[in-house]
């Protein structure tokens, strides 16, 4: 069983900062791509981040210049630091991984259970 942990949501204020936290935790065996998506009321999920287990990153368009991705290999943890936050960044928060959990099975995704991400004066 693997399960993935979020934290970091929350309320702020236009041009503040929130950093977004998610671990995965049980039989792992190798983590590809991890990434961030994000669903607003009333529109489809979309892609925020994604960053490759060798660094390489990739941003949408929207977040480009204010938000980081990156990972930590050793801990299977993904983060979004978030910065100039915008009233349009509100959003749940998910966050996503490619986990291969033993050398045969198959790479598949695992979600987490969503963060509430707020940005509101």
């Amino acid at each position: 069983q693997v399960q993935l942990v979020e934290s970091g949501g929350g309320l702020v204020q236009p041009g503040g900062s929130l950093r977004l936290s998610c671990g995965a935790s049980g039989r792992i065996f190798s983590i590809y791509d991890m990434g961030w998506y994000r669903q607003a009321p009333g529109k489809q999920r979309e892609l925020v981040a994604t960053i490759t287990k060798g660094g390489s990153t990739n941003y949408a368009d929207s977040v480009k210049g204010r938000f980081t991705i990156s990972r930590d290999n050793a801990k299977n943890t993904v983060y979004l630091q978030m910065n100039s936050l915008k009233p349009e960044d509100t959003a749940v928060y998910y966050c996503n991984q490619e986990i291969k959990r033993t050398v045969v099975d198959s790479t598949r995704d695992y979600w987490g259970q969503g963060t509430q991400v707020t940005v509101s004066s």
